[in-house]
């Protein structure tokens, strides 16, 4: 499998598999199937309400002899009710305990953002964000080791900006939705120089998910003809263009079939005009992030691709 190295010297897999919120028992149950077919980065989230589930699923791979916890590189996201300083080791050690480990290898603030405790999150109930007493207390996690890096999830470049300043350690990563049809060339290119590593959810666009924009990438005319040509399938020719773009892609399925499916995506690659041909891609974001901050070019500060 191919990875990627952290700005903290970590190795990461640059194929990963998401757990956002499924069916009750399948959370579980795909990720081992993830497992068994050679998935070894699982990107979880406390938000998703399944991290316990997830850890049932963990223990019964170690406990068969799948893969020890050294095999895998296991991601949460702290979540926006938990930015306060003290509140941060509690939400961390939440997810440890459901997740059934003694650590984590990435640990990311989920969104740039803070919500009353114990609310909901809409509008309404947003609050001002102390980012650098949030950072403080992530890397306090980060130093005692038991997370080996720390990162930020749906960062804008200016709000990495403002995090720089106050960080004694830089983010390690910043997960982001990053598909063909919105390809944050510019943001790629500002983390790229600053040393953070840009991760990819949503791969596929966001078919068959309950928030954005319905949009399906998979059936954009472009990505059907370069899967016809390279004999691969349109998701599969959208993960290994992620791969081939220097991000690493969290991409998720409940179905055995697609699983493998999402996994063949080594030891082949895309031509250079195969790969020319995605920069034809109309661009459009999907998660547009309106139902969390209103207007969204707060949350996004306008940040084109």
């Amino acid at each position: 499998m191919e990875s990627v190295t952290l700005n903290t010297g970590a190795t990461m897999p640059a194929l990963g598999f998401g757990t956002s919120p499924s069916e009750v028992g399948l959370s579980a149950k795909s990720v081992v199937a993830a497992v068994k077919a050679g998935f070894r980065h699982i990107d979880c989230a406390r938000c998703y309400g399944n991290e316990k589930e997830i850890g049932f699923g963990l223990k019964k791979l170690f406990e068969e002899g799948v893969v020890k916890r050294e095999d895998l590189f296991i991601t949460s996201k702290l979540w926006c009710n938990d930015q306060a300083p003290e509140d941060v080791p509690k939400a961390f050690k939440s997810s440890l305990d459901d997740l059934q480990i003694d650590h984590l290898d990435l640990y990311l603030i989920h969104w740039p953002f803070c919500v009353k405790k114990g609310s909901v999150w809409t509008p309404e109930n947003i609050k001002p964000t102390d980012m650098a007493s949030t950072w403080s207390a992530m890397e306090k996690l980060y130093h005692c080791g038991k997370t080996h890096a720390i990162g930020v999830s749906n960062f804008s470049s200016k709000k990495l900006e403002e995090l720089f300043p106050v960080a004694l350690v830089p983010p390690a990563v910043n997960q982001v939705e990053c598909h063909p049809g919105w390809q944050q060339r510019k943001l790629q290119s500002f983390c790229d120089d600053k040393g953070i590593h840009l991760s990819g959810y949503a791969p596929l666009g966001s078919h068959g998910s309950h928030w954005g924009n319905k949009t399906d990438i998979l059936k954009n005319p472009i990505v059907t003809s370069v899967a016809e040509e390279s004999g691969k399938t349109p998701a599969q020719v959208c993960l290994r263009w992620g791969l081939q773009m220097g991000h690493s892609v969290i991409v998720k399925s409940v179905t055995e079939a697609r699983i493998i499916e999402n996994f063949d995506i080594f030891n082949w690659f895309l031509p250079d005009h195969l790969v020319a041909m995605f920069s034809e891609i109309g661009q459009k974001r999907l998660l547009m992030g309106d139902f969390l901050l209103k207007p969204h070019e707060q949350l996004w500060d306008e940040e084109s691709n």
